[in-house]
């Protein structure tokens, strides 16, 4: 196995799971694994990996991985967990050139959706995310460490909350991810989405 030393992984634990009554999305089992496990095995050859979670860090003790608070409190959303992720590197991984974001609540993310997103981008500062059945999945980005400052402004003295529109000045690659048997980015919201990733991960795992 290659390993990555330009490229790191975030994942984004830092949403609060209110329509699943509360708790930590990323620590949802399906089958024998949690969702964050099922990300960290897929993105194992990573040098650089991190979580962005908020309050007791140690719920995630047994990954091993850093954990880095939102530099603004008040669980603001992605951008602000992007831009958490991007000052802990710009700190401590200078040699990182990208950041790929993982939404913790997806458990049949593409083992290959870096590399897809890596060839797609063509330009400097050119963004990249996944889409499937007709839809982008902006949390799954893949960002140049060079957007950090941009970002620092829009999100800090800006105000900027949405992906989208922090995304809107940019170059963007988009590219399509279908399986025929599932959508790869379903994201669990509520009990029966839970439900539905056990049935799915079923079909999966007896072939």
């Amino acid at each position: 196995m290659t390993i990555c030393n330009t490229i790191a992984i975030g994942f984004l634990a830092g949403g609060q799971a209110r329509r699943m009554g509360g708790g930590d999305k990323a620590l949802i089992k399906i089958g024998d694994e949690t969702i964050l496990q099922r990300q960290m095995r897929k993105t194992d050859r990573f040098a650089v990996r991190l979580i962005n979670a908020n309050g007791d860090a140690s719920r995630f003790a047994d990954t091993g991985l850093p954990v880095v608070q939102d530099v603004s409190s008040g669980f603001l959303g992605p951008l602000v967990g992007l831009l958490s992720c991007l000052d802990y590197l710009a700190l401590h991984h200078p040699e990182i050139t990208m950041l790929q974001t993982m939404a913790t609540d997806a458990p049949f993310v593409p083992h290959d959706l870096t590399d897809r997103l890596n060839q797609a981008i063509m330009e400097p500062d050119q963004l990249a995310q996944p889409a499937s059945n007709g839809r982008r999945h902006p949390v799954f980005g893949l960002w140049p460490v060079t957007i950090r400052q941009n970002l620092h402004d829009a999100v800090i003295h800006e105000g900027v909350r949405k992906i989208d529109d922090f995304t809107s000045g940019y170059q963007m690659a988009v590219v399509e991810c279908e399986h025929p048997d599932y959508d790869m980015f379903m994201n669990l919201n509520r009990a029966e989405d839970v439900a539905l990733a056990e049935q799915i991960n079923a079909r999966i795992t007896s072939r």
